[in-house]
């Protein structure tokens, strides 16, 4: 990981400490789609190009 990357998930790991266990929930399902999501879009792009 970058060291931007470290600071990043550094400063996540506050917020998420700060949350209570429902709102930790919701913000795991949330990231678990986006990266569901991301996952996708690079399999796409993977399958689509053309070298």
């Amino acid at each position: 990981m970058t060291l931007e990357q470290e600071f990043k998930l550094a400063l996540y790991k506050q917020k998420i400490y700060k949350l209570d266990e429902k709102n930790m929930k919701k913000h795991l399902l949330a990231t678990l789609k986006r990266m569901m999501i991301k996952d996708n879009l690079i399999k796409f792009f993977i399958r689509n190009s053309t070298l």
